[in-house]
Protein backbone atom coordinates (compact mmCIF):
# COMPACT_ATOMS: atom_id res chain seq x y z
CA UNK A 1 0.00 0.00 0.00
CA UNK A 2 1.33 3.44 -0.85
CA UNK A 3 2.23 5.76 2.00
CA UNK A 4 0.02 8.57 0.67
CA UNK A 5 -2.98 6.32 1.24
CA UNK A 6 -2.00 5.98 4.89
CA UNK A 7 -3.01 9.50 5.81
CA UNK A 8 -6.08 10.44 7.81
CA UNK A 9 -8.08 13.61 7.41
CA UNK A 10 -8.06 15.93 10.41
CA UNK A 11 -11.61 14.79 11.22
CA UNK A 12 -10.55 11.13 11.12
CA UNK A 13 -7.56 11.90 13.36
CA UNK A 14 -9.82 13.68 15.82
CA UNK A 15 -12.33 10.80 15.73
CA UNK A 16 -9.79 8.04 16.36
CA UNK A 17 -8.04 9.99 19.11
CA UNK A 18 -11.41 10.57 20.79
CA UNK A 19 -12.33 6.89 20.58
CA UNK A 20 -8.93 5.81 21.91
CA UNK A 21 -9.12 8.31 24.78
CA UNK A 22 -12.55 7.09 25.91
CA UNK A 23 -11.44 3.44 25.68
CA UNK A 24 -8.22 4.25 27.57
CA UNK A 25 -10.14 5.95 30.38
CA UNK A 26 -12.77 3.19 30.59
CA UNK A 27 -10.19 0.38 30.79
CA UNK A 28 -7.47 1.62 33.15
CA UNK A 29 -6.77 -1.99 34.25
CA UNK A 30 -5.13 -2.57 30.85
CA UNK A 31 -2.49 0.13 31.30
CA UNK A 32 -1.90 0.88 34.96
CA UNK A 33 0.46 3.78 35.54
CA UNK A 34 0.17 5.19 32.03
CA UNK A 35 -1.17 8.67 31.28
CA UNK A 36 -3.36 9.43 28.28
CA UNK A 37 -1.75 12.80 27.53
CA UNK A 38 1.65 11.10 26.98
CA UNK A 39 0.11 8.40 24.79
CA UNK A 40 -1.80 11.01 22.79
CA UNK A 41 1.32 13.13 22.25
CA UNK A 42 3.18 10.10 20.90
CA UNK A 43 0.25 9.25 18.59
CA UNK A 44 0.06 12.80 17.26
CA UNK A 45 3.74 12.57 16.25
CA UNK A 46 3.18 9.30 14.34
CA UNK A 47 0.56 9.84 11.65
CA UNK A 48 1.12 6.48 9.95
CA UNK A 49 0.74 4.60 13.25
CA UNK A 50 -2.43 6.57 13.94
CA UNK A 51 -3.68 5.42 10.53
CA UNK A 52 -2.96 1.80 11.53
CA UNK A 53 -4.96 2.26 14.74
CA UNK A 54 -7.77 3.74 12.67
CA UNK A 55 -7.71 0.60 10.49
CA UNK A 56 -7.71 -1.61 13.59
CA UNK A 57 -10.77 0.27 14.84
CA UNK A 58 -12.51 0.30 11.46
CA UNK A 59 -12.21 -3.48 11.19
CA UNK A 60 -13.68 -4.04 14.66
CA UNK A 61 -10.54 -4.52 16.74
CA UNK A 62 -11.21 -1.89 19.42
CA UNK A 63 -7.49 -1.20 19.94
CA UNK A 64 -6.30 -0.10 23.35
CA UNK A 65 -2.95 0.64 24.94
CA UNK A 66 -1.84 -2.42 26.92
CA UNK A 67 1.66 -1.41 27.93
CA UNK A 68 4.77 0.68 27.54
CA UNK A 69 8.24 -0.55 26.56
CA UNK A 70 10.66 1.74 28.42
CA UNK A 71 13.71 0.43 26.56
CA UNK A 72 12.24 1.34 23.17
CA UNK A 73 10.08 4.27 24.35
CA UNK A 74 7.05 2.67 22.68
CA UNK A 75 3.42 2.32 23.69
CA UNK A 76 1.93 -1.07 22.85
CA UNK A 77 -1.58 -1.43 21.46
CA UNK A 78 -3.54 -4.68 21.02
CA UNK A 79 -6.96 -5.39 19.60
CA UNK A 80 -9.18 -5.63 22.67
CA UNK A 81 -12.58 -6.45 21.15
CA UNK A 82 -14.42 -9.12 23.14
CA UNK A 83 -14.40 -11.43 20.11
CA UNK A 84 -12.03 -11.71 17.16
CA UNK A 85 -12.52 -8.52 15.09
CA UNK A 86 -15.60 -8.87 12.88
CA UNK A 87 -13.97 -7.22 9.87
CA UNK A 88 -11.08 -9.69 9.93
CA UNK A 89 -12.84 -13.06 10.02
CA UNK A 90 -13.29 -15.83 7.44
CA UNK A 91 -9.67 -15.57 6.38
CA UNK A 92 -6.91 -18.12 6.02
CA UNK A 93 -3.48 -17.73 7.62
CA UNK A 94 -1.15 -16.32 4.93
CA UNK A 95 -0.68 -15.59 1.21
CA UNK A 96 0.59 -19.07 0.38
CA UNK A 97 -2.57 -20.56 1.91
CA UNK A 98 -4.70 -17.97 0.14
CA UNK A 99 -3.24 -18.87 -3.25
CA UNK A 100 -4.19 -22.52 -2.73
CA UNK A 101 -7.91 -21.66 -2.36
CA UNK A 102 -10.65 -20.04 -4.40
CA UNK A 103 -11.93 -18.53 -1.18
CA UNK A 104 -11.40 -16.66 1.15
CA UNK A 105 -10.58 -13.23 -0.17
CA UNK A 106 -7.72 -12.44 2.20
CA UNK A 107 -5.33 -13.82 4.81
CA UNK A 108 -4.47 -12.85 8.37
CA UNK A 109 -0.84 -12.02 7.61
CA UNK A 110 -1.79 -10.16 4.43
CA UNK A 111 -4.38 -8.03 6.18
CA UNK A 112 -2.00 -7.29 9.06
CA UNK A 113 0.69 -6.16 6.62
CA UNK A 114 -1.80 -3.96 4.75
CA UNK A 115 -2.82 -2.37 8.05
CA UNK A 116 0.77 -1.82 9.21
CA UNK A 117 0.35 -4.05 12.27
CA UNK A 118 1.66 -7.40 13.52
CA UNK A 119 -0.43 -10.47 14.26
CA UNK A 120 -0.27 -11.46 17.93
CA UNK A 121 2.12 -14.20 18.99
CA UNK A 122 0.95 -16.93 21.34
CA UNK A 123 2.70 -15.16 24.25
CA UNK A 124 1.07 -11.84 23.38
CA UNK A 125 -2.30 -13.58 23.11
CA UNK A 126 -1.81 -15.09 26.58
CA UNK A 127 -0.87 -11.65 27.94
CA UNK A 128 -4.03 -10.17 26.43
CA UNK A 129 -6.06 -12.82 28.22
CA UNK A 130 -4.63 -11.61 31.54
CA UNK A 131 -6.37 -8.27 30.87
CA UNK A 132 -9.84 -9.74 30.35
CA UNK A 133 -11.74 -12.57 28.74
CA UNK A 134 -11.42 -12.53 24.97
CA UNK A 135 -12.50 -14.94 22.20
CA UNK A 136 -15.06 -16.84 24.25
CA UNK A 137 -17.09 -17.51 21.07
CA UNK A 138 -14.50 -16.92 18.34
CA UNK A 139 -10.86 -17.81 17.72
CA UNK A 140 -7.85 -15.89 16.44
CA UNK A 141 -4.90 -16.89 14.27
CA UNK A 142 -1.55 -16.31 16.03
CA UNK A 143 2.02 -16.22 14.69
CA UNK A 144 3.03 -19.73 13.74
CA UNK A 145 6.58 -21.09 13.96
CA UNK A 146 8.21 -21.50 10.53
CA UNK A 147 8.70 -25.24 11.10
CA UNK A 148 4.94 -25.76 11.54
CA UNK A 149 4.04 -23.44 8.67
CA UNK A 150 6.42 -25.21 6.26
CA UNK A 151 4.51 -28.42 6.98
CA UNK A 152 1.21 -26.71 6.06
CA UNK A 153 -0.10 -25.90 9.52
CA UNK A 154 -0.92 -22.76 11.46
CA UNK A 155 -1.88 -21.99 15.07
CA UNK A 156 -4.94 -20.29 16.47
CA UNK A 157 -6.14 -19.63 20.00
CA UNK A 158 -9.33 -19.07 21.94
CA UNK A 159 -10.63 -19.04 25.49
CA UNK A 160 -12.97 -21.80 26.64
CA UNK A 161 -13.71 -23.16 30.09
CA UNK A 162 -11.68 -20.31 31.60
CA UNK A 163 -8.60 -21.68 29.82
CA UNK A 164 -6.58 -20.43 26.85
CA UNK A 165 -6.25 -23.12 24.19
CA UNK A 166 -3.76 -23.26 21.33
CA UNK A 167 -4.81 -25.37 18.37
CA UNK A 168 -3.53 -26.20 14.92
CA UNK A 169 -5.26 -26.30 11.58
CA UNK A 170 -4.29 -26.28 7.94
CA UNK A 171 -3.17 -22.75 7.11
CA UNK A 172 -5.63 -22.66 4.22
CA UNK A 173 -8.63 -23.24 6.48
CA UNK A 174 -11.01 -20.42 7.23
CA UNK A 175 -14.09 -20.16 9.39
CA UNK A 176 -16.66 -17.44 9.97
CA UNK A 177 -15.69 -17.32 13.64
CA UNK A 178 -11.90 -17.16 13.15
CA UNK A 179 -10.00 -13.96 12.55
CA UNK A 180 -6.86 -12.42 13.99
CA UNK A 181 -5.82 -9.87 16.58
CA UNK A 182 -3.08 -7.38 15.94
CA UNK A 183 -0.51 -5.36 17.82
CA UNK A 184 1.10 -2.02 17.12
CA UNK A 185 4.00 -0.23 18.75
CA UNK A 186 4.01 3.56 18.74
Amino acid sequence: MENNKRNLTSDQQKDILGILKVRFEENMNRHKGLEWNKVEAKLEMNAEKLWSLYEMERSGGEPDCVGYDENKDEYIFYDCSAESPMGRRSICYDREALESRKNPENSALGMAEDMGIEILSENEYRFLQELGEFDRKTSSWVKTPDKIRKLGGAFFCDRRYDTIFVYHNGAESYYSSRGFRGSLRV
